[in-house]
């Protein structure tokens, strides 16, 4: 059974960031023993990538949600969901993708350089078909899993908002390659919203 990535990913991608709107403090009956905080962001950019295929390349709008959790060792650990969609195709192909996974991120100053490791699904589409190596069929789409390692820098600009610059490396399987995967290199820009921390109770 085919899995549709469009407009019903991105409607994915949307619902979670408008349910990632801070709330407000909760009254606990009894006296917590704990306190946490959540930090949450949003952010959305252009997406320029070179597709492994044929020098293909195509530009797109990648969008995401992360949720962080306390700090360790001075690092701060975030759970990353981010789907990206192409709007420009290009001449080759283009992809379409949801992914998710952990991120690690570091503060100096201003600076907030991270790296991280994302895995989903994601799908290709060959803008004229493009043959598999024994020149025996055409393809037109393909779905796969999607592996993408990568980092960045967010620059923040004021208490809420930031600057992101954004790279991955991901592999997706290809019918029409004789190694069977494509190696694809998506280079995001954009700007992230930071809500305001919610704080998590934790009861006796």
């Amino acid at each position: 059974m085919e899995m549709t990535l469009g407009s019903r990913s991105l409607k994915i991608m949307i619902i979670i960031a408008l349910g990632c709107v801070p709330l407000q403090r909760v009254n606990a009956q009894a006296s917590p023993t704990a306190i946490q905080r959540l930090h949450i962001s949003t952010f959305a950019g252009a997406t320029g990538t070179y597709t492994g295929l044929a020098s293909g390349r195509n530009l797109g709008i990648t969008a995401g949600v992360d949720i962080g959790f306390r700090s360790f060792l001075s690092l701060q650990p975030y759970i990353e969901l981010r789907g990206t969609y192409a709007i420009d195709k290009g001449e080759v192909d283009s992809q379409k993708n949801v992914i998710s996974g952990l991120k690690l991120a570091k503060a100096y100053g201003r600076f907030h350089p991270y790296g991280d490791v994302l895995f989903g699904r994601g799908q290709i589409n060959y803008r004229n078909g493009f043959p598999d190596p024994r020149q025996e069929f055409a393809y037109f789409q393909s779905f796969s899993n999607v592996l993408s390692l990568g980092g960045g820098v967010d620059i923040s600009l004021s208490d809420h908002f930031q600057l992101k610059a954004d790279g991955q490396f991901q592999r997706y399987s290809s019918p029409v390659t004789e190694s069977g995967h494509q190696y694809l290199k998506p280079v995001t820009l954009g700007i992230v919203y930071r809500f305001t921390s919610t704080r998590l109770l934790t009861k006796k």
